[in-house]
């Protein structure tokens, strides 16, 4: 069974049923039309909102689709150039446009009357992305979108030359899971070199995205891009100095964890000293985990997985494949990475991703699939910004159901002692999450509060947020130059600046979700649907409560949280014989 695919699609009202458009002169009418109409009660003010959405979602949707056509294929220039265009001649006219159209809704007698709790979220991300907005702002901000697609165009051009074969970086690093440890390394280093290749364009990329982000940020009259960054991200729950705070907490209470974890790595392979390479590799001497075999396999056990916590869920990933919106399979060319893709109009996501084989790979699978199902169910809300939800709440979505799925791996693994190893690592790599984002989030706000740093600094600002995260429990020795430039693989900081923490705040988030689903399974994944429901109608505390957590990232939480995973984890362990 799938999803009734012909009954997705949002159904127009303003628009002609069959309207597409190729040039900003095609849409420009209806957008004057919609600035000319004047609602005179409450209900007319409702329906040119809802005309006003139709517009955004067409447009939202057009933009989607090149995006991942543009990533699915990084070489081919025809589809980088259709990119191009729109980010060049259609989004900043229009963002012109929709800024008179916001300041129509503001000055609109008939906003008041939207009672609707849902319109009190909306309402304030207007007027805070209003008083953020400043028209000589629109030719940097297309500057740097264009900008930041050249990062999937130096990374997804990667690759290595191992016994005979090109290997994209993807199916290099699985490889890394290998039992013999002067293999690992081989590849380890080939990968690095490759990397540092590359390492003065990414630094130079980076050097030009800030240099226009702090511009931006002081033409809309901000103290910092990180301010600015804040405020356009609508973090109304939480602040700066919240992260700042949870940074120490991390540090205090999750390292510690982090490094149990490493400490345990190192005492079962039995090693004097843990190098880079030794951070795949099963600890229990056991063959490399491979929980499918190509993207069609990946597909049908996913399908199952999700059958087995609710039907419908699995239906979704059905619809997916028979729409033929997954792109799986790492392959040459392909941007690096995994992400699922909204489309509001078409009403089904697309998921991306570079799967070689590996549990990360299924892991991988899982997170986006929540996400995916997230879009699913808030498909039916009124406005698009409804289902545009905040980064901590579509990856509580995902993070949740990596954790809540996990209860049924047996599909990938029907040896128990496999799929034991498989949950053992995953849920170490959850606890320790937060020392990675940590880490990546520190070395963000370091970046911008140093706007006029060189590229050395930068590299030693980088080592100092890790060591602080992470310790020393890994080896670096004669290998500092590949440290110093781990950061040149994180995309966020080239694509999506400051989008990272949410991983952090989720995964708290989803711990909790998943201690709920071990108490009460049905009642759990309840929560956890009404909360996708939701979208983003609700405050992030809200949608939360919804799922049945906190959104609480207290030292005292986060004790409480890390404690429970350790505990499961220690349980976890006592089954392997």
């Amino acid at each position: 069974m799938t999803y009734p695919v012909t009954h997705l699609r949002e159904k127009r009202q303003f628009l002609p049923k069959d309207f597409t458009f190729k040039t900003w002169e095609q849409v420009e009418p209806w957008l004057q039309k919609l600035e000319n109409l004047e609602p005179d009660s409450s209900e007319a003010f409702l329906n040119w909102l809802k005309s006003w959405n139709e517009i955004n979602v067409l447009l939202e949707e057009d933009l989607a689709w090149k995006y991942i056509r543009m990533t699915c294929d990084t070489a081919n220039e025809s589809i980088r150039e259709a990119y191009e265009q729109f980010i060049r001649e259609v989004l900043p006219k229009y963002t012109v446009v929709n800024e008179r159209l916001q300041r129509k809704y503001k000055a609109s007698p008939y906003r008041h009357n939207l009672t609707d709790p849902a319109y009190r979220i909306y309402d304030r991300h207007l007027l805070e992305a209003l008083e953020l907005f400043r028209e000589k702002n629109i030719p940097i901000q297309t500057e740097i979108n264009s900008l930041a697609q050249e990062f999937g165009a130096i990374s997804g051009a990667m690759s290595i030359e191992w016994e005979g074969q090109n290997l994209t970086l993807p199916q290099a690093n699985a490889l890394l899971e290998d039992h013999d440890r002067t293999k690992r390394e081989a590849i380890w280093r080939l990968v690095s070199q490759r990397r540092i290749q590359d390492s003065e364009k990414l630094h130079n990329l980076l050097d030009k995205l800030s240099d226009l982000r702090n511009l931006e940020a002081r033409q809309a009259d901000c103290n910092s891009y990180t301010e600015y960054k804040f405020r356009q991200l609508g973090r109304m729950d939480y602040s700066i100095a919240d992260c700042l705070q949870l940074h120490e907490a991390v540090e205090k209470i999750v390292k510690p964890v982090y490094e149990k974890l490493m400490q345990e790595r190192k005492a079962r392979l039995g090693l004097e000293r843990l190098r880079p390479w030794d951070l795949s590799v099963d600890i229990y001497g056991q063959k490399p985990l491979a929980p499918f075999k190509k993207g069609k396999d990946l597909i049908e056990k996913s399908i199952q997985v999700f059958a087995k916590i609710r039907p419908e869920l699995a239906d979704m990933v059905s619809t997916l494949d028979q729409m033929h919106q997954l792109d799986l399979e790492s392959r040459p060319g392909k941007a690096p990475g995994g992400y699922n893709h909204p489309l509001s109009e078409t009403g089904a996501p697309f998921i991306f991703m570079n799967a070689a084989g590996t549990q990360d790979d299924m892991n991988t699978m899982m997170h986006e699939a929540g996400h995916a199902f997230h879009s699913f169910l808030t498909h039916t809300l009124e406005l698009n910004e409804f289902k545009n939800t905040p980064s901590e709440i579509a990856e509580l979505a995902s993070m949740s159901m990596e954790l809540i799925s996990a209860s049924h791996w047996d599909i990938f693994y029907p040896n128990q002692q496999e799929l034991v190893r498989a949950r053992i690592d995953h849920l170490g790599n959850c606890l320790s999450l937060l020392c990675w984002v940590a880490t990546v989030d520190s070395f963000q706000h370091w970046l911008y509060a140093n706007p006029q740093h060189s590229h050395q600094a930068r590299e030693e600002a980088w080592v100092q947020c890790y060591q602080r995260f992470q310790g020393d429990i890994v080896d670096w020795s004669g290998l500092e130059q590949v440290r110093a430039l781990i950061w040149q693989k994180q995309l966020h900081i080239y694509e999506v600046p400051f989008y990272y923490i949410e991983y952090g705040l989720a995964q708290l988030g989803a711990l909790g979700v998943w201690k709920n689903y071990i108490a009460n399974p049905e009642k759990a994944v309840d929560q956890y649907l009404n909360a996708l429901k939701l979208g983003y109608t609700r405050s992030i505390p809200e949608v939360y409560a919804t799922a049945g957590v906190q959104f609480n990232f207290s030292p005292e939480y986060i004790q409480e949280i890390m404690d429970f995973g350790i505990s499961e984890w220690e349980k976890l362990k006592a089954q392997l014989t």
